[in-house]
């Protein structure tokens, strides 16, 4: 899957070329280098909605396995009810 890139001014001076790379991959659209918006077939958009990920897995960024997080633990002192 191949990502193209597009100037904000570019996509709009060619939609259909940026609809065509699709095809390919998702069209990455950049205003003044920021990346704002990503376009995606129809299809591609389906198979990621029927996708079922943890939200872990849906946070998790390609290319940065090496980041690690622990989580702190958290100690609770549970009291027992005082129904008087």
């Amino acid at each position: 899957m191949a990502i193209t890139s597009l100037s904000t001014e570019e996509f709009s001076q060619d939609v259909f070329k940026a609809m065509s790379a699709t095809e390919n991959g998702p069209v990455l659209i950049a205003d003044s280098g920021t990346p704002t918006h990503v376009l995606l077939s129809y299809a591609d958009y389906q198979r990621l909605l029927a996708q079922k990920r943890s939200i872990a897995s849906s946070l998790a960024m390609p290319g940065d396995s090496d980041v690690e997080f622990e989580a702190p633990r958290v100690n609770l002192r549970v009291r027992p009810a005082d129904f008087t």
